[in-house]
Parts: C-alpha cells; structure tokens; sequence
C-alpha cells in the first residue's frame, strides 16, 4: 500500500512541530509556508501564502490529507489572539477557504482544521466556569457542566471569530462535496510542553496528546464527514468535552495538567 501523503500547512507552528514526529513516523508528510521549512525535501517543501490561491495549488496535488493549522492569532504570533480585522480576514478566513478549496480542486480526501478552544472562552465569564480560572481554590465548585461542540460559541476575539467563521466554510464544504473535514477546537499548546498558569491547568494539551489527536483525525473512518473535536489532555478542571472525540475516533489522552506541577 502506498504511503499516505499528508500536507501540513504551518508545520513550523507550535502545534506543527508538536505533532511532526508523530507524523512523519506515519506518513510521507509535504508541508506548506511562506519560506519552508526546515527539514523537508525540497520535492515536498512548497512555499506560498494561504492567502493567494494560485500559488498555494501545486501543494494539494498527490495529497491524502491536509492537516491546516497555518493563521494568524496563534502562540507564534506577535500580537496573538489580539490581530487586527484585517490580518485575521486574510491569514485565518482567506486562507481557509484558499486552502479547503484547494484541497477539494486536488480529489484530497480529508481536511483537519485547527480551530480554537477560544471559540467559548466567553464561559469562563460566567459561573461556574469563572471559579475554575481564580487563583482562590477555596472558590472551585464541587462540579460544573462541560461545554460541548454543540453549546453556544462565546468568542472574546476576532481570532475566534475567524475560527468560528472557519468552522462554517468546512460545513460548507463538506455539504457541496465529497471531502470530509474535521474541526479540532484546541487549547493549550505551546512551543514547550509545560503548564502555563492557573488557567493552564484547565486548557493544557500535551504534545503527546496532540499528536494522538492528529492521528485518530487523519485515520478516522470515512463514514466522519464532518465534526468538531476539543483538543485537549484529561485534566482535572478541565470544562470542554472530550468524550466525543472518545466515541467517534476514539481519542484516549494519556495525560494531565496535575502531573505537570509548573503552574
């Protein structure tokens, strides 16, 4: 059987570089940026803009599966999730209707997309999500609900607008073709695989973790056409659902914020 080809765009990201051995382990992995990347052969080394559709083509040809990660707003970003209208209409929407249709255009089977655990970060706001962010553990509350792919969006940025907007051009997508695309909506990864504060422990995923998620993502069965995942590792506090990622492609996180005592 041949390898399966998998394209990542913004490999050199802080999620690209979590997942990358995992991935090459597996796969003949091609990737796509503004400058290369290091490491890849050049036969598999595209270089282009998600934001200009013709050069970003040649990429997708001979491709199984795209693994989109590549916006603006992310750890490697220098303003964060706090760029301008302008930036996140051209890197994150722009851009992810260039890339889905490109990948459509190419026969690509499958497209897993990086959205944001920001896309409900407007819960923690409210009780009794706020107390599981205060640094006062004498306010946790014995138990909350957890938000599910099917709960409300509550964004706090155009960055998870952007994302919420890049979830729809998938359903979009998915119901005008034959592609399948899953959504992964995911929390704290950063270029080092610690814990990052109080909220850290709530958000945190391993790369270990994220890599597992990847994985299940681009071997899920065809009969997944089109879903949302939280991306994140098992953490006590944590208040997103990962159970339906347990049941469609069974994603098992091996790990916990509580074993990594940083924060």
């Amino acid at each position: 059987m041949a390898t399966r080809r998998v394209l990542v765009t913004g490999l050199s990201g802080a999620v690209g570089s979590a997942i990358r051995s995992a991935l090459e382990e597996r796969y003949e992995v091609a990737a796509l940026s503004r400058t290369g990347v290091d490491g890849v052969p050049d036969a598999l080394n595209f270089r282009g803009a998600v934001q200009d559709a013709d050069a970003i083509r040649p990429a997708f040809e001979g491709v199984d599966t795209v693994v989109h990660l590549a916006a603006d707003g992310g750890a490697h970003s220098s303003q964060g999730m706090n760029s301008g209208w302008d930036a996140m209409l051209q890197n994150n929407i722009i851009g992810a209707y260039n890339v889905f249709s490109a990948a459509r255009d190419a026969g690509v089977k499958r497209v897993v997309f990086a959205s944001t655990g920001a896309t409900v970060l407007g819960y923690e706001m409210e009780s009794p999500w706020r107390e599981l962010v205060s640094d006062d553990d004498s306010k946790m509350p014995e138990s909350w609900p957890n938000v599910t792919r099917d709960s409300e969006p509550k964004p706090f940025s155009l960055y998870a607008v952007s994302k919420l907007v890049g979830e729809d051009l998938a359903r979009y997508f998915v119901n005008t073709s034959d592609m399948s695309i899953i959504c992964l909506r995911i929390g704290g990864v950063g270029a080092k695989d610690v814990v990052n504060g109080i909220r850290g422990r709530l958000i945190y995923c391993s790369h270990a973790d994220m890599a597992q998620m990847a994985v299940k993502c681009i071997e899920a069965p065809e009969s997944v056409r089109f879903d949302i995942f939280y991306g994140m590792s098992n953490n006590d506090y944590r208040w997103v659902d990962i159970e339906q990622a347990r049941q469609v492609i069974g994603f098992e996180p091996q790990d916990r914020a509580e074993d990594n005592h940083t924060y």
